[in-house]
């Protein structure tokens, strides 16, 4: 496993994190057997995964609960716990008691990489990081990082105080971050965490078609508003541009040999300013799978030629980075 420091601190995670969204089960996932999903979080400490992302809101704080399950005692210091305030929770009281709740989850004394999740336009920055800062004093957090924060909210986030990392949905077919928020996260030593870098399991070669999609994966803005039944953004889409930048990615995996989910990854891993690529996994099956990634280093032919392959798709998107959201509603600016 390859590992990389994380913006200034003094943190070098694992180039894959284990993201610990699905682990959680419920509606958007389904079931979850417990000892599964504990097991998932040992087979990737032996798989050399140090860095594991978490967030209040998943499952209502059962993905904590299952990560402070799983590294009590010694096997805490093995890890990086990183978790996730709601936007709805950034108000210094309500911080602060967010806080608490999710080391009372996870069971543990000082949460090692603290985020914002989203950005909350009608509370101060300022006040938000003032409590931050409290915490940290405190012993509480270590380092605070943002996410979904585009190049305004990264600027002024920027300007109080600086975060280590930026997390950002970002994957072969979805780079409109590399537009303005991936040179100024590279300018400023902001290390970047892609999450959605499989496009909720599109880019696992797993559909040979477009129409093989099912709905509930089909919500970004790839998709039509008038041919799918759950995207928000009202857009015609962009699917002739998908459905090319697809097939031309199998191709390209097909003559090199290699698995196109695990590609997709190492693609990534390749990105400026990319530190670790946050990857699902609800089974250790999915773990070794991941972590195989890690150790692809993909040819420079290879690297560029995906690149290619994708250009058209990064254009026709734009520079959006809500890739739910259209430009007029995006949560992102």
């Amino acid at each position: 496993m390859e590992y990389r420091k994380l913006g200034t601190s003094d943190l070098d995670v694992s180039v894959i994190t284990m993201g610990c969204w699905a682990i959680a089960g419920g509606r958007l996932w389904g079931p979850q057997d417990e000892a599964e999903a504990i097991g998932a979080l040992h087979a990737a400490v032996d798989e050399g995964i140090n860095f594991f992302d978490s967030a209040e809101g998943y499952g209502a704080g059962r993905s904590e609960e299952l990560i402070g399950k799983a590294f009590t005692g010694h096997l805490r210091d093995k890890v990086i716990i990183a978790t996730k305030v709601s936007q709805g929770n950034l108000r210094p009281t309500d911080l602060r008691a967010a806080c608490e709740d999710s080391l009372r989850n996870l069971g543990m004394e000082t949460i090692d990489v603290y985020y914002i999740h989203w950005p909350n336009w009608d509370i101060p920055l300022a006040d938000t990081l003032g409590e931050m800062q409290r915490l940290k004093d405190e012993g509480k957090i270590r380092f605070v990082g943002c996410s979904n924060f585009g190049r305004r909210d990264l600027t002024e986030i920027l300007a109080l105080e600086h975060v280590e990392i930026n997390q950002l949905a970002y994957n072969l077919l979805f780079r409109a971050i590399e537009y303005e928020i991936v040179p100024l996260c590279v300018e400023h030593q902001v290390s970047i965490a892609p999450y959605s870098p499989l496009l909720h399991g599109i880019l696992t070669g797993k559909f040979a078609t477009l129409a093989d999609i099912p709905d509930e994966r089909a919500r970004t803005r790839h998709f039509s508003a008038t041919s799918r039944t759950m995207v928000r953004h009202g857009e015609p889409g962009a699917e002739a541009e998908t459905a090319a930048a697809l097939a031309a990615i199998r191709a390209i995996c097909n003559d090199a040999g290699l698995p196109i989910a695990q590609v997709a990854l190492a693609w990534l891993l390749e990105q400026p300013g990319v530190a670790t690529v946050i990857a699902g996994a609800r089974n250790p099956a999915q773990i070794h799978a991941n972590a195989a990634a890690a150790a692809l280093k993909l040819p420079a032919d290879v690297i560029a030629a995906l690149t290619q392959a994708t250009d058209p798709l990064k254009t026709a998107l734009g520079p959006n980075p809500d890739m739910w959201q259209s430009d007029a509603n995006s949560r992102m600016r």
